[in-house]
């Protein structure tokens, strides 16, 4: 497996995986996967090229109950193994490693579900970690569900060290989640 730049011959794979009912989007979920289908439709040139947006360049980004927040400079990476295995994106703020309360963390991915537990999201997270060094992070916050075992273990494997627990804003529903870190030094 290795990560990919989003590019036009690597996007019908996205795009079936996306009518299949996968989301990048963990939380919204079909709400996001159809808005991502509808901005292919009217636009893959431009949609590919919103895939890398270290200028903060692209609209704002809706958040899991339809309030709106500036982007922030991110990009995408698709995980690859000769078809579309997930996707994994990186998000920052220009010169600090503080982030919104509204952003959770500076990483988020999904695995399809068909290619799961072949350790594709653990090596993907490894693979990105110095792009965000690149970027000038010393390190990176990851979050993810109290339940979400799997993701706990991605996190671990790559150095992640568990900062606390904590109630997520009310905008992704006050639940209860887990805040790692991971040193980049």
């Amino acid at each position: 497996m290795q990560l990919v730049r989003p590019t036009a011959d690597h996007l019908p794979g996205y795009i079936d995986a996306l009518q299949r009912g996968w989301s990048a989007d963990t939380v919204r979920g079909a709400a996001a996967a159809a808005e991502e289908l509808a901005r292919i439709e009217a636009d893959a040139v431009a949609f590919i090229a919103g895939m890398d947006d270290r200028e903060a360049q692209g609209g704002p980004v809706t958040l899991p109950d339809g309030s709106t927040v500036p982007r922030l400079p991110g990009f995408r990476r698709w995980l690859w193994d000769g078809e579309f295995c997930g996707s994994i994106n990186l998000r920052w703020q220009a010169g600090t490693a503080e982030l919104p309360p509204h952003c959770l963390g500076h990483i988020g991915y999904a695995v399809v579900p068909w290619k799961r537990q072949r350790g594709y999201a653990t090596e993907a997270l490894k693979q990105l970690l110095p792009e965000a060094r690149a970027v000038g992070l010393p390190h990176v916050i990851i979050t993810t569900d109290l339940d979400n075992t799997a993701s706990q273990r991605v996190i671990e494997a790559n150095g992640g060290v568990l900062v606390e627990r904590f109630d997520k804003p009310a905008q992704f529903g006050g639940k209860a989640g887990l805040r790692y870190r991971i040193d980049l030094a």
